[in-house]
């Protein structure tokens, strides 16, 4: 327990002594033992690489995580299952999730309908957008936010730490520098003194004596700031080398950057591919009724299913109450006050029926019709 005080006591006054020193070199009192030119200029090198790479990773975490909110939720899970050593689970993305809300109200506003095959259809691709933009988050949290967190959570507390210790080891170089010269000084004072041996002998010993006291003040100090200065050097040369490494961050961020960048392409790329899939998809039929040609190449299911030809048994005329603008190439759009063929089919939904119009051929809403006899 004693020896416990004693050495809080000397660090306290360790401590103390190094806080005076720098308060007085901030106040232009003290001299400051300026670093090497080459180890400045890798220093701030360093506080630059730090600085950026703390933006650059904020900024791509807001990127690949825009909502706040989720964002530190999910950096508290990744860091919580850090510690537990376990795999983070994948995540569902938005698009995943908006596509299988679309898919479950597929199901319920009925799957064969014009509104639930267009859910379904959009709903599918809207979960490839998601599954693309889960591969897209993995592999750039791999491949890029973690590198640049291992820098700044490892790397650089290590630089940080022995430039804390680099700073410490300057201040205690200039400490014994200034006590060097305070004992220097006195010296030089003690011996331009006016000599008394010739009337007071008694007062040329005590004079002889404080000589060699200031003088073993003198080798005392010499010895510490030799000691000081040997412990600065190596302190120096230790963080020299580890600032040195930053060379080796660059290159390895450097990377880091094609592979994020590589990352974003093929997400792009995938986006894309799905989206115009998805365009064409939705567009092969919606133009089902004009030029041949495009009803060649999408047929209209009502058509396909009752090609023209002599009315089917059960036809009947009806006459169109209002405008109607088809939904779908399996609808067939109407104009207010024209007369139709009508008639239904088997398993077909009763608020439907099929409508021809010379060699057009689509669904009609009943509600939309005044049937004739």
């Amino acid at each position: 327990m004693d020896f416990n005080v004693k050495k809080l006591a000397s660090d306290a006054g360790v401590f103390f002594t190094r806080a005076v020193q720098f308060t007085e070199e901030k106040l232009g009192q003290a001299e400051k033992t300026e670093l090497d030119p080459h180890l400045e200029n890798l220093i701030a090198r360093a506080d630059c690489t730090k600085n950026w790479t703390e933006k650059i990773l904020r900024q791509t975490e807001v990127l690949l995580q825009p909502n706040p909110i989720d964002h530190t939720g999910a950096r508290i899970e990744e860091f919580i299952y850090d510690k537990l050593e376990k795999k983070l689970p994948s995540r569902t993305t938005n698009a995943e999730l908006l596509g299988q809300y679309m898919l479950d109200a597929a199901n319920d506003f009925g799957s064969g309908t014009p509104y639930g095959s267009t859910l379904i259809t959009v709903g599918e691709y809207q979960k490839r957008l998601g599954t693309a933009e889960r591969e897209f988050l993995q592999t750039s949290a791999t491949t890029f936010l973690a590198p640049l967190r291992n820098f700044l959570e490892g790397d650089w507390r290590t630089i940080s730490k022995e430039r804390r210790i680099l700073e410490n080891r300057r201040l205690d170089l200039d400490i014994c520098k200034a006590r060097l010269k305070k004992a220097k000084q006195a010296e030089a004072k003690a011996a331009a003194a006016p000599d008394f041996q010739e009337t007071r002998p008694r007062n040329y010993v005590l004079s002889a004596s404080a000589s060699a006291l200031l003088s073993e003040e003198v080798d005392k100090a010499e010895h510490e700031l030799r000691v000081a200065q040997t412990e600065f050097d190596r302190q120096a040369e230790v963080t020299r080398l580890l600032l040195e490494g930053i060379s080796s961050t660059h290159l390895n961020h450097q990377r880091c950057l094609q592979d994020f960048a590589e990352a974003q392409a093929t997400y792009y790329a995938q986006c894309h591919h799905f989206m115009h899939e998805l365009q064409r998809e939705l567009n092969r039929c919606a133009n089902a009724v004009g030029t041949p040609q495009q009803s060649a190449a999408c047929p209209n299911p009502v058509s396909a299913a009752f090609p023209s030809g002599p009315p089917s048994p059960g036809t009947r005329k009806a006459k169109v109450l209002y405008d109607y603008d088809a939904h779908d190439s399996s609808e067939l759009s109407l104009l207010a006050d024209e007369l139709i063929t009508v008639y239904t089919v088997p398993g077909m939904d009763p608020d439907w029926l099929v409508g021809e119009r010379g060699n057009e051929k689509g669904k009609v809403p009943v509600t939309y019709l005044e049937l004739l006899s």
